[in-house]
């Protein structure tokens, strides 16, 4: 190795293909690299810890990497100071516990930056970058979203619920919604588990215990493969009108666990699939009473969103048609800043 100790720093945020990059080289010229994440506490940045879990996810093979957080409370970084940039490479000095012999960064700084001011008794290695800058990719993150290596895209996934009552085309939308844009969906999980009986309505509570649970386990796993939106049928409160329609012996803790579970949920676009010029189809276990009283139920979906706090955007019309507005939300959330 032709250095013992080096340093890289930045505020990655977001961290991108030119980071690591960067820190690959680096790690490569040293015995250690501490790469230090720079984090305004005042400033509005994605969460430090978010930010350390990327940088340890892309370096934890390497073995010869340490992190190092370092936080300020400078209101922007226009104010960020030369005396703010002294004190807080002392803070590095002291984390490395011994000589930093080379500094690395990228061609988007030079010899008269503030890594050579702050740490003059080092060599400053300057690595040929020709990518887009951090803000450019702040400001467009879903047109330059293969810039952003695969651990850090599902923080900025957008996420898409699709809801409303029983043959309401859901399941088939979602589908097609993920095929158009080439990404994952979250398919309805309750479907199955409610049928370990052969009928929904000698559901056990265990199983609409399982549903919520798992639900919101798969929504974990999948958004880490998506592909700038996840599309989801349903979720832990359509379980939840479920749970008190069906009567389930013990409602009150099931739909508490609902509750909960909603809490923790957020969404991007939440839909809702009106009743209106669709057909019911009477697939499988449908309820005749749900297709009788269509409109009500409807109702009683909406009350519980809105009692939780979520809003949404209803779509009318026939397939086609629902299908086009859907995909006008979702093009116009894509491009917002």
């Amino acid at each position: 190795m032709k250095y013992e100790c080096g340093l890289y720093g930045g505020s990655f945020n977001p961290l991108h293909k030119g980071h690591l990059e960067c820190m690959i080289k680096a790690s490569g010229m040293c015995e250690k690299l501490i790469v230090v994440i720079s984090s305004g506490k005042y400033r509005n940045e994605v969460d430090v810890k978010v930010r350390y879990r990327w940088v340890y996810e892309l370096t934890k093979h390497i073995g010869n990497v340490k992190i190092f957080v370092l936080e300020d409370d400078a209101k922007s970084k226009d104010l960020y100071s030369e005396d703010y940039w002294k004190a807080d490479s002392e803070k590095v000095k002291k984390f490395a516990g011994q000589k930093i012999d080379a500094v690395f960064c990228g061609s988007d700084y030079d010899e008269n930056s503030f890594w050579k001011k702050c740490y003059p008794e080092s060599e400053l290695v300057i690595f040929n970058r020709n990518e887009i800058s951090s803000t450019e990719i702040r400001n467009d993150i879903y047109g330059h979203w293969d810039w952003l290596p695969d651990c850090v895209k599902p923080y900025f996934v957008k996420k898409v619920l699709l809801i409303g009552g029983e043959s309401e085309g859901k399941s088939v939308m979602t589908q097609n919604l993920a095929n158009y844009y080439g990404t994952k969906f979250l398919e309805e999980v309750g479907r199955d588990l409610s049928e370990k009986s052969g009928t929904d309505v000698m559901m056990l509570s265990e199983d609409f215990t399982e549903i919520l649970l798992a639900h919101k386990l798969k929504e974990m796993q999948v958004i880490k493969g998506c592909n700038k939106v996840l599309f989801e049928d349903t979720d832990c409160l359509i379980t939840k009108f479920f749970i008190d329609f069906l009567n389930d012996e013990n409602a009150k803790k099931n739909s508490k666990l609902a509750e909960a579970i909603a809490v923790i949920n957020e969404y991007d676009l939440i839909v809702f699939l009106d009743s209106d010029d669709v057909k019911f189809v009477q697939d499988g276990d449908r309820s005749e009473e749900i297709a009788r009283n269509r409109k009500k139920y409807d109702e009683k979906i909406k009350k519980i969103y809105r009692d939780n706090g979520f809003d949404f955007i209803e779509v009318k019309g026939d397939y086609n048609e629902r299908f086009d507005k859907i995909k006008e939300l979702v093009d116009e959330m894509l491009r917002a800043k």
